[in-house]
């Protein structure tokens, strides 16, 4: 094996030992001197220190710099429609026999390592730097590793047991590296991944520099020290005799994550009861002392200075958090940060990183909270769903599915309707355009089977309501738009709209929006389109394929109760009213069509037993080659038009041929499927 390809899988495992070094050591020479033959060792003694190391090369720079590494983003695989790369599971057994390498006395004062799992970086991924918890090994986020490896340039922050290095050494060292990171940087965010103290450790670092480009992704902030039950630990932590500290429950949940009660242990906390010699050595009596003192220190220190944060903050807070009250904090602090926003968490504990449950990567792209410039692109930053992420994005739908057992039918260039999407093609760019049925409930089913039946991953203009922080606060859940983001949707906009084109996707976009999708009592199946064509030139400058789709069922689902005009009429609505539509982002503001009228609102439905969905995507209309013709304005609104009373012939072929349909009702479709068997497809009308 030659040098070079030792220092590409190995490098990433070294640290700098000097307080002055502001990132980790990766010199291949080092490297090959440190560990012999490094590959053929198992994965906990490829974490060895070092302590020869202390300085880095100039020349590791640039070849650090230069890394490259492919990572499953839209622009760079158009026909994949999954991140289907293998993951190696890590639990908390990995963290400890990591954390043994890590603990042993050394003398030296905190440093950033790079995990070996974490791969090569890809040229435009955003630096991460991760600040752990009270244990202050840095391998907190190890169950995370693999996946962030591939978005982002992780360094982890790691502080020796016996360091005593005072909160605010520990800023100004973090301020250092991003100094220093920051030309390496350009245009691009920082992200600075905190837990417990580590959470207010990137809280003071975004309050001394307002000017950085920070996106943080902060845990159980514990800015709530003084409100927390460990108060009351240190006042008696002193009379306990060593090592008998590490049978207080607090110090158990700290560390691992696990909470002891008098009435027993979990069942997975006997394996661990052999390792309490390991909760000695990461968190000795003194050191334990030590980081109770610089926690209420962080608190003091971040509290006073919290007003002045501006940084882009994502809290994620634990409802079973047995330390801090976490979910009250995480409130407080977003009240009065406007850039924040909660993800709540109702059956994690303290240190949730650690927990089975959690997908870091899932939550920072559901918030939509990954970005590679200093604005968010929501086209090229997309990164396609695992299958995982795809199963519980559609897992709502799941069971609307089987209750409605929607018929799908396509239309071939020859015109002939066919059943399932052959009609549709299988590569982009494409356009689908039609109704919006109301609240969307034709979506779910939509995307399900392009993605299933076609491999095709449809990609939404949507309204920015679901993309704004006010709309997050109106909701039951704050995450309630996460699935959305997860599954491509982007903010309607012209901009969006080229980009997505540019890259051959297949775009979604409904004409009518927020008006067809919240319409009144007794506007079913009414196109609200603007006269004037939208999207048909730019549709044309890409050649894309435009498919005028309609959708029917809806009547047989529920009933308008109470629609806009009542809502209002209702004493104290207008205070929600105000809410919704003057806090959020209005589209079509300049027009005086009904189109314009978009009064988002929350409809008061009656639902009804079950009917079922029909789809009829309409006959393909080419625009490729017709660029020059479509640049005439009067040619473009003809096939505007034409495309429009496409998509209302499509409702009429399937209100009529539904009539038809011998199981249109639920209770032929569940007698069918007792027979059949309920995975049967269920027949309908002749077509």
């Amino acid at each position: 094996m030659n040098l070079s390809s030792l220092s590409c899988g190995l490098w990433s495992c070294l640290w700098a030992a000097s307080h002055s070094a502001t990132e980790p050591v990766r010199s291949p020479m080092a490297t090959a001197v440190a560990l012999a033959a490094p590959l053929r060792l198992a994965p906990s003694r490829r974490w060895r220190f070092s302590a020869d190391l202390r300085a880095e090369p100039p020349s590791c720079l640039s070849s650090r710099r230069g890394a490259s590494a492919s990572y499953p983003t839209a622009a760079a695989t158009v026909p994949k429609v999954l991140d289907d790369s293998v993951i190696e599971p890590y639990g908390i057994r990995d963290y400890i026999e990591r954390s043994r390498e890590l603990i042993k006395p050394d003398g030296g004062p905190p440093r950033w390592f790079s995990p070996l799992e974490c791969g090569a970086r890809g040229t435009d991924s955003p630096l991460l730097l991760y600040l752990p918890g009270i244990d202050g090994t840095g391998l907190g986020l190890i169950r995370h590793h693999q996946r962030l490896g591939k978005i982002f340039d992780i360094w982890c922050l790691h502080i020796p047991v016996m360091d005593r290095t005072s909160f605010e050494g520990l800023i100004e060292y973090v301020e250092r590296t991003i100094n220093s990171e920051k030309s390496y940087s350009l245009n691009k965010p920082i992200y600075l991944v905190g837990e417990s103290i580590g959470a207010c450790l990137a809280l003071a670092v975004a309050a001394r520099n307002p000017d950085f480009d920070l996106v943080m992704i902060l845990a159980n902030p514990a800015t709530s020290f003084s409100k927390s039950q460990l108060q009351s630990v240190s006042t008696f932590l002193g009379i306990l005799p060593e090592p008998l500290h590490v049978t207080i429950p607090y110090f158990v949940n700290f560390i691992t994550g696990y909470h002891m009660t008098f009435r027993g242990l979990p069942d997975n906390f006997n394996d661990m009861l052999a390792d309490l010699s390991f909760l000695v050595d990461i968190l000795p009596k003194e050191s334990f002392i030590w980081k109770l003192d610089l926690l209420k220190s962080a608190a003091l220190f971040v509290n006073s200075r919290l007003h002045v944060v501006k940084a882009q903050i994502l809290i994620l807070a634990s409802g079973r958090d047995q330390l801090l009250p976490s979910r009250d904090e995480a409130e407080r602090i977003c009240r009065n940060l406007p850039n924040c926003r909660i993800r709540h968490f109702k059956e994690s504990g303290h240190t949730m990183f650690l927990e089975s449950g959690i997908d870091l990567v899932t939550i920072i792209k559901g918030a939509g909270y990954y970005r590679r410039s200093s604005q968010t692109d929501y086209v090229s930053d997309y990164l396609l769903p695992t299958p995982l992420e795809f199963q519980q994005a559609t897992e709502i739908y799941r069971w609307f599915d089987l209750a409605t057992s929607p018929v799908m039918l396509s239309t071939l260039q020859n015109g002939k309707i066919v059943k399932g999407l052959m009609g549709i093609p299988s590569k982009g760019p494409t356009l689908l355009v039609g109704y919006h049925m109301l609240l969307g409930l034709e979506l779910g089913i939509m995307f399900s089977r392009f993605f299933t039946e076609k491999r095709i991953h449809l990609r939404g203009l949507a309204h920015p309501f679901l993309f704004n922080r006010a709309s997050e606060q109106l909701m039951p859940d704050s995450s309630s738009f996460d699935g959305h983001r997860l599954m491509g949707a982007v903010p309607v906009s012209a901009t969006n709209f080229y980009k997505l084109l540019s890259m051959k996707s297949f775009v979604l976009l409904y004409p009518g929006g927020a008006r067809e999708a919240l319409h009144r009592k007794g506007e079913e199946y009414k196109l609200f389109w603007p006269k004037k064509s939208e999207f048909i030139r730019m549709t044309s400058k890409f050649g894309a394929t435009i498919i005028p789709f309609g959708v029917v069922g809806e009547d047989d689902m529920c009933d308008v109760l109470l629609d806009y005009e009542d809502l209002v009429k209702i004493p104290f609505y207008d205070t929600l009213n105000k809410r919704i539509n003057q806090d959020g982002v209005r589209l079509r503001t300049d027009t005086v069509e009904e189109v314009g009228n978009q009064d988002l609102y929350p409809p008061i439905l009656l639902p009804k037993i079950p009917g079922r969905l029909y789809y009829l995507f309409g006959k393909p209309i080419e625009t490729r080659g017709r660029s020059e013709e479509l640049r005439d304005r009067r040619q473009a609104q003809q096939l505007y038009i034409h495309v429009k009373s496409e998509v209302e012939n499509c409702m009429a072929y399937l209100k009529e041929k539904r009539e038809k349909d011998p199981y249109r009702n639920l209770l032929p479709r569940l007698l069918y499927q007792t027979t059949n068997g309920f995975t049967t497809e269920v027949p309908t009308f002749e077509i």
